[in-house]
């Protein structure tokens, strides 16, 4: 929880406090020693997820192991092996050894393909195989499981009694679980043996991702009865695991159109007791192939801004292959811009960085610039590919440089009214108790007029150490007055 509150920049005590209200869970399985630390949940930075596994089709562990390490390159957050085909115990500890993201699965799929492997029948997976399966891969050090723990004989009776469906199911998990309980006409295990399940998280301290089964594959599917009877139950579960020690996490829907996600994560957030919310896109069209990856951001930037809390990325291999290398990469970028800008509605208090970047680019100071991007190589290659012949500029305008020609005679208002305002921060670095006075001040040098006051006040603040509100010298009568809100203490 210290390392948590130190990468967020938080309170420990607000770190301590939501994960034992369980909004805030902290995948780091103790027994693999070596592993970031991150957070996720309420009032952290939402977070992206990367998703890598072998095929039928495509099985090399080398290739796997690349996707894994450009996705810790490009500062995924966490990592999900989903290996359906090869020696699975083998793939997931080499990737576990190759890198130090925390590594989440989903154990159905091991299960389901050792049991078609030894009797060609899917029908024919032994509950008391599954449960040994999920605690040796714990045991291996996996920090979060997708677990279909949400699918029970209510959920497949909302589905039958449906009868319809645009995008079938997506799940591989979720599919192979409804076939194993129409089979044998039982009920879902995990489901069954809920409580079983949360010991064993709760013993190796993973976090329980309740995976959505049922989730919709196409957005005329979004919300229908199938998948809103697995979410209640998800949402139940979730607090159940919480009451009994276990952190937990809701997994959300894949294919929702732009106006229905921020009702979706309302619902979440309500009926589960505000548990972090793991959302698979959302894609909000079903005619993107290609550039599902860009889809997919829309849909992200719109989750977190409404309260998602970790995000899986999308491909542009998306419904069309296997992803490689390149596929992870982009994936990965796109997703991590998408949750900034998310990121900067749910939290407008967190928009720094975005003003030194508009400052940095009006200035036209460009390694100022590269510090604050979140893509700095990607966008050092493009200017140096295509150089200008004046270096202060680039080549979108050249000479005729919007931020060039403006600077002649805007810089003393841009100054006025900015952040970085030299001509004024020497004369307000000295005042004291009669900084209300000078405030109103004509300044000497250069500006035309007086500066805007709440300028003034953000450079004085800034210039004092450690200040707290309650040391403000407030004067009655002043413009700034003791009950003006702090900041934005402007009273008129």
């Amino acid at each position: 929880m210290k390392a948590v509150a130190a990468r967020e920049g938080l309170n420990e005590t607000f770190i301590l406090n939501h994960v034992a209200a369980g909004e805030i869970v902290i995948p780091c399985n103790p027994v693999r020693k070596h592993q970031s630390v991150i957070g996720i949940g309420t009032g952290l930075r939402t977070k992206v997820n990367a998703s890598i596994g072998t095929s039928s089709d495509i099985c090399d562990i080398s290739l796997e192991v690349q996707k894994a390490a450009a996705a810790q390159e490009e500062q995924a957050d966490t990592l999900m092996e989903l290996s359906v085909a090869g020696d699975m115990d083998q793939i997931r500890q080499t990737i576990l050894d190759s890198v130090d993201l925390p590594v989440g699965n989903v154990p159905l799929y091991q299960a389901f393909k050792e049991t078609i492997r030894k009797y060609r029948n899917p029908a024919k997976l032994d509950p008391e195989f599954l449960f040994e399966l999920i605690e040796r891969q714990l045991a291996d050090g996996i920090s979060f499981m997708a677990i279909h723990c949400g699918i029970n004989q209510y959920t497949i009776e909302r589905l039958r009694k449906q009868g319809f469906r645009y995008g079938g199911l997506a799940s591989k998990g979720g599919t192979f679980m409804v076939a194993w309980m129409d089979s044998n006409r039982r009920e879902n295990p995990l489901y069954e043996q809920f409580d079983r399940v949360c010991g064993l998280m709760k013993k190796y301290d993973s976090v329980l991702s309740l995976g959505n089964g049922i989730r919709a594959g196409a957005i005329h599917d979004s919300h229908d009865r199938a998948q809103m009877a697995e979410m209640i139950i998800n949402c139940e579960l979730a607090e159940v695991g919480r009451e009994m020690g276990c952190q937990t996490m809701v997994e959300g829907p894949g294919h929702v159109p732009m106006d229905e996600i921020e009702g979706n994560i309302m619902l979440e957030k309500r009926m589960s007791g505000n548990a972090p919310y793991y959302v698979l896109g959302p894609i909000p069209c079903d005619t993107g192939a290609g550039y599902d990856h860009i889809s997919a951001a829309i849909g992200a930037a719109s989750s977190a801004r409404f309260g998602a809390d970790l995000v899986c990325y999308i491909t542009p291999a998306e419904h069309l292959a296997l992803p490689d290398v390149k596929d992870v990469r982009e994936g990965v970028r796109a997703t991590r811009l998408a949750v900034r800008i998310g990121d900067l509605c749910k939290y407008p208090e967190r928009r720094d960085n975005e003003k030194l970047a508009a400052l940095a680019r009006r200035d036209m100071r460009w390694e100022d610039l590269s510090q604050c991007l979140l893509f700095p190589e990607t966008a050092g290659a493009i200017r140096s590919a295509r150089s200008p012949e004046e270096k202060q500029t680039c080549t979108m305008c050249g000479d005729f440089c919007a931020m060039k020609k403006a600077w002649k005679f805007l810089k003393p208002i841009s100054d006025k009214r900015g952040e970085i305002c030299h001509c004024l921060k020497p004369r307000f670095h000295k005042l004291e108790k009669n900084w209300t006075r000078r405030l109103w001040q004509r300044p000497k040098t250069g500006c035309a007029t007086r500066p805007n006051p709440r300028a003034v006040w953000e450079l004085w603040k800034i210039s004092q150490p450690g200040w707290p509100p309650s040391k403000v010298p407030l004067t009655s009568g002043s413009p700034i007055s003791a009950s003006s809100p702090v900041p934005g203490i402007m009273a008129w």
